[in-house]
């Protein structure tokens, strides 16, 4: 059953209705949380510049706090379609499925309609949501068939009367997430992430490629930067992210305010706790051993069913578990028995078994 968290105005009460995360006895307080609503964007990435992208299909809850607990600073959720939103449908509203122990979240929306965006945004912001988020980059065919996501960026007057929209009808700050422009020889970034600030947006996240380029080619650091210097709003900087010192040196190459973690994340959560320990003293922690990915995995699979259900959460957790284990040996095999296996007890034992086998060819190899 999904607990509709926008009921529960008490904190508290919320986190003891949720059966998806426990937290033990007498540990909640407002300062043992972490995070203060009446903190700005721009005060909490400077506590913690790490970012979780917006990801269709995989910044689900689950996700969103595996990631949140292993240091990023600000989660998003995948994008929610505001067309859906307004017409209550029902796995788009579970969507919306947060806990304080996440804080600060931010859910993104997309639509292309002024009202629909301005109502969807007033809907959202009744919620225990901390900013919304305006896609007006996402490449995806279906979204630029609506005139949504990155096709904004031929319309910067549509773009702009959106942002004010939302802006208006929300209780909560506004965010916009773009990329530089349609394509290289349109390149809109700086003008529109000024029109944002113009409009009382809070935080502009620019992806350094054209929507033409979608995900080849390499992002362009060099734009992120001149979009930084165009406005005194908070930028966080997207794009060819791979590592800790991919964060490192994106910061200081464009000046940006935090980095946003995108596709590098699949599979690889541990990705913010070494980046955060890397900002804060210069090492990278050692990557996580065998039993941590078990753990990880196996409360990931739990979780994902507590909150689909078994059938739904098993397939939404096949692509998961190939990525958690890329490159690891035995892998192959691995994937192709977890995803024909049909029940979450099956998809536990193989997760089981497989560890069990690594770690035995560790022990042979070990002597």
């Amino acid at each position: 059953m999904l607990i509709n968290f926008f009921s529960l105005k008490d904190p508290l009460q919320m986190i003891m209705t949720s059966h998806l995360f426990s937290i033990p006895k007498g540990l909640y307080s407002p300062s043992l949380m972490g995070y203060n609503p009446r903190v700005t964007i721009r005060e909490i990435l400077r506590n913690n510049p790490l970012v979780l992208a917006p990801m269709a299909g995989i910044t689900d809850f689950p996700f969103r706090m595996i990631c949140k607990e292993l240091g990023a600073g600000v989660v998003f959720s995948e994008m929610v379609s505001v067309e859906a939103l307004i017409r209550e449908h029902k796995r788009t509203r579970g969507m919306l499925h947060t806990d304080p122990a996440e804080r600060p979240v931010v859910f993104q929306i997309f639509g292309s309609k002024p009202a629909s965006m301005a109502e969807a945004a007033h809907i959202v912001s009744q919620g225990e949501v901390d900013f919304i988020d305006i896609n007006m980059g996402c490449p995806v065919p279906k979204v630029l068939k609506c005139g949504a996501g990155s096709a904004l960026l031929r319309n910067i007057g549509l773009a702009r009367e959106i942002m004010s929209a939302v802006v208006k009808a929300s209780t909560v700050p506004v965010t916009v997430k773009i990329r530089l422009g349609w394509d290289s020889g349109n390149i809109v970034a700086a003008d529109l992430a000024r029109a944002a600030e113009s409009v009382g947006i809070a935080a502009v996240t620019v992806h350094g490629r054209t929507k033409v380029q979608g995900f080849s080619g390499s992002a362009d650091w060099s734009m992120i930067k001149l979009v930084k210097e165009a406005i005194s709003i908070p930028l966080i900087g997207n794009g060819d992210v791979r590592s800790a010192a991919d964060v490192k040196r994106m910061m200081d190459e464009t000046g940006c305010d935090g980095v946003m973690i995108g596709r590098a994340v699949r599979g690889n959560p541990w990705i913010f706790r070494e980046a955060k320990q890397y900002l804060e003293t210069g090492r990278v922690p050692l990557r996580p051993d065998l039993d941590e990915r078990r753990k990880v995995m196996l409360r990931h699979v739990n979780d994902m069913v507590r909150l689909l259900g078994e059938d739904i959460g098993v397939r939404e957790m096949r692509k998961h578990l190939c990525w958690y284990t890329k490159g690891l040996p035995g892998g192959a095999e691995f994937r192709e028995k977890v995803n024909n296996a049909p029940g979450v007890e099956d998809v536990k034992r193989e997760i089981e078994d497989y560890f069990a086998d690594l770690n035995l060819r560790c022990v042979i190899l070990k002597k």
